[in-house]
């Protein structure tokens, strides 16, 4: 099966950068571009180990997704119940250690395409297309997690 990774090392701390990645709602579309909308569905109202997710992403693609582990400050990983028809599956999995006085951020998406036939040609051109869109997400949260007037306005407690 297929794997994208990419890292980075953001010089905050794990604690805040685990949870700013874990953000939704408006706040979450300041630094993530490749969502459009996400949300929890079933009633729940924060991530945790068995919670669905609904997400859409900036070209109108929906994936609902269920985390299969939630470890703060150390690591979460998602897989898809719900997706684009061309998955066959996907999962996600983002780790966050300590390091050199900040946080390395290691995020991995591993997939496989469908239909059988198609699948050579499609994962070839699914690792390369979501190999950019990794590094674009990932670049677009460090700059988030460096920036810190986001950094303050996501420590700033908000009304409930």
């Amino acid at each position: 099966m297929p794997q994208v990774r990419a890292e980075r090392l953001i010089r905050l701390d794990p604690e805040t950068v685990f949870a700013l990645s874990q953000t939704t709602g408006e706040f979450r579309l300041k630094w993530d571009p490749f969502i459009s909308a996400q949300g929890f569905l079933n009633g729940a109202t924060s991530a945790g180990k068995g919670v669905r997710t609904r997400t859409v992403s900036r070209l109108g693609l929906v994936m609902v997704s269920e985390y299969v582990s939630y470890s703060p400050p150390k690591n979460v990983g998602m897989t898809m119940v719900f997706g684009p028809w061309f998955f066959g599956n996907f999962g996600g999995g983002w780790r966050f250690t300590a390091d050199d006085g900040g946080t390395r951020a290691v995020w991995k998406y591993t997939f496989s395409c469908r239909p059988a036939w198609l699948r050579p040609v499609a994962e070839r051109l699914g690792a390369w297309l979501l190999g950019r869109e990794i590094n674009k997400r990932i670049d677009a949260f460090a700059r988030a997690c460096e920036d810190p007037g986001l950094v303050a306005e996501f420590r700033t407690p908000r009304p409930p």
